[in-house]
């Protein structure tokens, strides 16, 4: 056997190979498959919870400086507005300079909008609110509802508060922190089990949608679909690389340092299935456990970048198929609006279709029917939103851990040149949260 096919990567690629074949050649058997990669994410997602509270209560409480964990938090929020608004208007950009939906001619009256029902009412939860209610979700019922429920922020808003609380109760606190680290260890170890069951879930993943939609929807998903991997791709390989560049990195260093997770989020359509061993890689990358445990799961709220260019790719698409003239004051109050209803993303089933008709909703020139136009080509778009706004995540942790001093630099450029370790993932891993930081 080729020793490439003993690794995760290998084994996930030959999944993903396999999982084509069974859609092609079985679509029938293949179309029942769906459960194995939704068991898998499903089986990431039970951990995530519990993982983001120890390394977060962990990283702040260890840290000792409060006032650093703040500077951390603050200049997250400031880099994620900022890269979110030149995704946002890279959508716009890029649907105007190429007009995806000139030509289609589309008569609104003709569409059939009750495949949108469900998506619609759950827009108009979403928008109803507003800001204030989005913030009010972020405060959860009890101490363990945002566990119970799995809301990534409410966790993450617990474990700030515990992790403070517990740094300023000192000596005393130390037998909970052992206790908080060895929690953490062992959910690791969990994860590492579940992990091995990657390629299961990627090719139930795979052999499920070439079955359903047929072979030729991975190869002809139309001029949108192709158009947004390529605005992805700009946004990763420019944008991004930029951003890396400045922090005095590569982004290609990055990614093939990251190319195991990255073929898990590729075969599974969400960035959900890789957050913890992303979260241990970036440590072993050299970056505080503090600044990962803060900026990764609030990056999956706040830093949705290639959300954030379906958003605005989407609206002017749906516009221009249905003849709808816009106005520069229509276009800032696409681009002003997505940057409200983006951050409300994650967690809300089918959250693409119904954050972009909540989007709509707030611009009547645009006719919300139009969403039946991208609802079926929604689930390819979805493979390029994950893999943009998971490599977003990732160079945020970066960037920001580069702003504030919480990177061991040369040690990162070790690993990223391959000339240090071999590939950490949690397979392998054995050392115990403090560790991380020394090797």
């Amino acid at each position: 056997m080729p020793k490439w096919s003993r690794s995760l990567f290998g084994q996930v690629c030959v999944a993903l190979v396999l999982g084509v074949i069974a859609g092609f050649f079985a679509p029938e058997f293949a179309a029942k498959m769906k459960p194995l990669g939704d068991g898998f994410i499903k089986l990431i997602k039970m951990l995530i919870p519990v993982i983001v509270f120890c390394v977060v209560v962990h990283g702040i409480a260890s840290a000792g400086d409060l006032k650093k964990v703040g500077k951390v938090g603050i200049r997250a929020i400031i880099y994620f507005e900022v890269i979110t608004t030149i995704a946002l208007a890279l959508g716009i950009a890029i649907a105007y300079l190429f007009g995806p939906g000139h030509g289609m001619n589309i008569d609104v009256t003709q569409l059939d909008a009750s495949a949108l029902s469900s998506y619609v009412d759950r827009a108009n939860e979403v928008s109803s609110g507003g800001t204030v209610e989005f913030l009010m979700k972020l405060i959860p019922t009890t101490m363990v509802s945002g566990f119970a429920q799995g809301d990534v922020l409410q966790v993450l808003l617990v474990a700030v508060l515990f992790g403070c609380a517990l740094s300023l109760v000192g000596e005393r606190g130390k037998p909970l922190l052992h206790m908080i680290e060895l929690t953490g260890d062992v959910t690791f170890k969990i994860m590492g089990f579940i992990v091995r069951l990657a390629p299961i879930g990627v090719f139930g993943a795979i052999a499920f949608t070439v079955g359903k939609y047929g072979i030729s929807s991975l190869a002809q998903l139309g001029y949108l679909v192709g158009l947004f991997y390529v605005t992805i791709a700009i946004f990763v390989f420019v944008v991004l690389g930029f951003v890396m560049r400045m922090a005095g990195f590569s982004i290609i260093k990055l990614i093939r340092y990251l190319r195991t997770e990255v073929s898990i989020v590729a075969g599974t359509a969400s960035s959900d299935s890789v957050l913890p061993q992303t979260m241990r890689k970036l440590e072993k990358l050299g970056i505080k456990d503090s600044t990962v445990g803060l900026v990764v799961p609030t990056g999956y709220s706040f830093n949705l970048d290639a959300f954030s260019i379906y958003l605005t790719l989407a609206a002017v698409f749906i516009a221009q198929a249905t003849n709808t003239p816009l106005s520069t004051t229509d276009l800032l109050a696409i681009l002003g609006v997505a940057l409200i209803t983006s951050k409300g993303a994650h967690g809300v089933p089918g959250s693409a279709i119904v954050i972009l008709a909540a989007t709509l909703a707030a611009i009547p020139a645009i006719p919300a029917i139009g969403l039946v136009l991208v609802l079926s080509v929604d689930w390819f778009m979805g493979i390029a939103r994950a893999l943009g706004n998971y490599l977003g995540n990732c160079v945020a942790t970066v960037v920001v851990a580069s702003w504030v001093g919480d990177i061991d630099r040369d040690r990162a450029r070790r690993i990223l040149d391959g000339e240090d370790i071999s590939e950490p993932d949690l397979l392998d891993e054995d050392a115990p949260m403090t560790q991380l930081q020394h090797g």
